[in-house]
């Protein structure tokens, strides 16, 4: 888990609460559920991220104030506490970050996500189907302040006809540590996109977000009817 301790769009996020237990903590208590995930690692700036994730069971790696800042590369992070626990514990197969800002996900998509990180595959990340599409329905502004597509190569008339897009996710990020090491990007390699149900990929940015998430999650029965409908 990686949880850097200042966030400006929604503060203290990492911590907050559903079902009594702060966000950090669903994401650990998901890679416990996974058999084949043999330690939990939080990396943080924060000593109350810390002393949660070590609550939770999980070990703590320091991260260093430059790679927590606004603008701080997620992938040095990566990088850095792969060395971090190389060091410590020697090489190891696969890199799981299960970010604690994807409350509402399931254990059985992190594990289809493992198991799509075969030979061919470099990097392993999940995506819901997009309500938005760059070929049908996605606007900016021009220089004149009218709306205009956003891709406007070709136009097309009906969603139908668009080609599929997918939004990207932040349930579960999977890699070999020697491709994150070596390369600058996600996109650096042959990405493989697991397809997760909407409901279980709320990614808390906002209030609204949370609020989504929270709802989600403390309705009596809602996910596990979600859950039935997504089969």
């Amino acid at each position: 888990m990686f949880a850097r301790g200042g966030s400006k769009g929604l503060p203290g996020k990492n911590l907050l609460p559903i079902n009594g237990v702060p966000l950090v903590g669903h994401s650990i208590e998901i890679a416990k559920k996974i058999n084949q995930i043999n330690r939990i690692f939080v990396s943080t700036d924060s000593e109350e991220i810390a002393e949660v994730g070590g609550l939770f069971g999980a070990e703590i790696i320091e991260r260093p104030k430059d790679l927590a800042s606004d603008t701080a590369s997620e992938w040095e992070a990566w990088k850095h506490a792969i060395e971090h626990v190389g060091k410590k514990y020697g090489s190891f197969d696969q890199f799981i970050s299960l970010p604690a800002t994807a409350p509402c996900r399931r254990y059985m998509d992190v594990r289809r996500c493992m198991q799509a990180l075969v030979d061919d595959v470099d990097m392993v990340i999940t995506t819901t189907d997009s309500h938005r599409n760059p070929w049908f329905n996605m606007v900016t502004n021009n220089s004149e302040g009218y709306a205009q597509l956003v891709n406007t190569s070709q136009g097309f008339n009906r969603r139908q006809d668009s080609p599929e897009c997918q939004d990207v996710a932040t349930v579960a990020y999977i890699a070999r540590p020697s491709f994150i090491n070596n390369k600058k990007s996600i996109w650096d390699g042959n990405v493989k996109a697991i397809k997760v149900p909407q409901h279980t990929a709320v990614d808390i940015d906002t209030f609204y977000d949370y609020s989504v998430a929270k709802m989600l999650m403390e309705r009596p029965g809602l996910m596990e009817r979600l859950n039935g409908l997504a089969q």
